[in-house]
C-alpha cells in the first residue's frame, strides 16, 4: 500500500461570500462577517488534522478597487475577528501571522494584526497565516529588487541567483520546510489562484470547492484532506507504476 502524503501546509483561497450573501438576500458585509466566523470553524477543524500552517487569502492588493464601504468593512474585519476569537486561539495554542503589505493598512487595523502576531508569538501549534493586503506579484518583485540591490552592492553576482535565494526572500520563508503549500483549496467553484502564493504552488495539489466559503464546513475540509492524502505526487518526475 502506498504511503500517504502528508498535509503540513494547507491553503485557502476563502472564495463566494458576496454570494453567499446575495443568495441569502443580504448585503455583501453580512457574506464577509459569516465568512468570518468560518475561519474560526475551519481553523480548529485543521488543527485536528495536524495541519502545520493554514494560510488564509483574506485581503488582495487589488481588493483596494472594491467599493469603499466594503473595503473600510474588511479593513475592520480583523478587529472584529480578533477581539472574538483571540481567547479560542490561545486555548488551542495557535499562532497568527500576518503576511502582506501591512504598513499600508489603517493605524487601526495595523496595531491590531501586530497586537495578535504578539500576543500569540510564543504560542507552537498551527500557524493560522492571513494573506492580508497581499500580492503574489509584488511579493516576487520585491525579492528581485531586494537581489538587485545586493548585486548593486556588490555582495552578490547574479550567477549566484538560485531559487533557494528567491524563496528566502517571500514571505512565507519564516515557516521552513513548511513554506511551500501541499494543497490549495479554493471555495466558491472558481477555478483560478487570483496571484496568490504564485511562486509557492509551483507543485501545491489544486482542489475546488464549489461552496461559497461561508458554506464550507469540516466534512468538506476533512474530504478534500482524505483525497489529497491518496494522491499520485510526482514533482515532475515519473511514476514507474505507471510504465
Amino acid at each position: 500500500m502506498a504511503e500517504k502524503n502528508q498535509l503540513n501546509h494547507l491553503a485557502i483561497i476563502m472564495d463566494g461570500n458576496g454570494r453567499w450573501a446575495r443568495k441569502q438576500g443580504k448585503p455583501r458585509v453580512a457574506g464577509h462577517h459569516e465568512g468570518m466566523n468560518n475561519v474560526e470553524r475551519i481553523t480548529l477543524a485543521a488543527d485536528k488534522l495536524g495541519i502545520k500552517v493554514l494560510s488564509l487569502y483574506a485581503f488582495s492588493t487589488e481588493n483596494w478597487a472594491r467599493p469603499k464601504e466594503e473595503v473600510a468593512y474588511l479593513m475592520n474585519l480583523p478587529v472584529r475577528f480578533f477581539d472574538k476569537f483571540m481567547p479560542t486561539l490561545m486555548a488551542n495554542n495557535v499562532k497568527v501571522n500576518i503576511m502582506g503589505y501591512l504598513d499600508q493598512l489603517p493605524p487601526k487595523t495595523y496595531k491590531v494584526v501586530q497586537r495578535a502576531m504578539a500576543e500569540t508569538a510564543d504560542n507552537t501549534g498551527l500557524i493560522l497565516n492571513f494573506a492580508f493586503n497581499y500580492g503574489s506579484r509584488s511579493e516576487i518583485t520585491s525579492a528581485v529588487k531586494e537581489l538587485g540591490g545586493m548585486i548593486e552592492s556588490g555582495a552578490i553576482s547574479s550567477e549566484q541567483i538560485d531559487e533557494e535565494m528567491i524563496s528566502q526572500r517571500l514571505m512565507t520563508a519564516k515557516f521552513g520546510a513548511f513554506r511551500d503549500p501541499d494543497l490549495l483549496i479554493r471555495t466558491s467553484g472558481e477555478q483560478r489562484i487570483s496571484n496568490f502564493l504564485l511562486w509557492q504552488l509551483a507543485y501545491s495539489e489544486l482542489a475546488f470547492s464549489p461552496k461559497n466559503w461561508p458554506d464550507f464546513n469540516e466534512e468538506d475540509l476533512q474530504e478534500f484532506v482524505s483525497e489529497f492524502q491518496n494522491r499520485n505526487r510526482r514533482f515532475g518526475k515519473v511514476d514507474e507504476s505507471d510504465s
